[in-house]
């Protein structure tokens, strides 16, 4: 159980801020795109901050399903990224990052870039996973 809420914290701490990274980037973008007129009022800000924390949260406490060895892999996934996304969508909403002058078209494209970045991240953690437990494959297999 400790080693669960361990595994939990972590990931939602590391997801939290790969969020804000992101959130940091995109703002960056933003502000030379609008030639440093970028303004948010009303604490849209602030807002935004909550956003990100709530959204590192939606990505980060959903990684439990992966300690359920007897769920396949691809409703693991499903169950995390879904999660994850849907968490976002909302907040994107809410705080504004999604919708407003947006078309539908926008909003679409929008969400697949949403969708493709989050498959990013997962998959280059895969690959993180995967090779760590490569590399303590081999050693087990050098230490026989």
């Amino acid at each position: 159980m400790r080693e669960t809420v361990k595994d939990l914290v972590k990931s939602s701490v590391i997801s939290i801020g790969m969020a804000m990274t992101i959130f940091c980037l995109v703002g960056v973008v933003f502000d030379v795109g609008y030639k440093g007129n970028f303004s948010l009022d009303d604490y849209r800000f602030t807002k935004m901050v909550a956003g990100c924390v709530l959204v590192g949260l939606g990505f980060g406490v959903p990684t439990i399903v992966y300690r359920k060895d007897n769920l396949p892999m691809p409703i693991r996934v499903i169950i995390h990224m879904g999660i994850g996304c849907v968490v976002y969508t909302i907040i994107a909403y809410a705080v504004g990052w999604i919708g407003g002058s947006a078309t539908i078209g926008q909003g679409i494209l929008i969400a697949a870039i949403q969708l493709a970045v989050a498959f990013l991240i997962w998959f280059m953690f895969m690959k993180h996973y995967r090779a760590e437990a490569k590399r303590m494959n081999d050693r087990i297999q050098a230490m026989k």
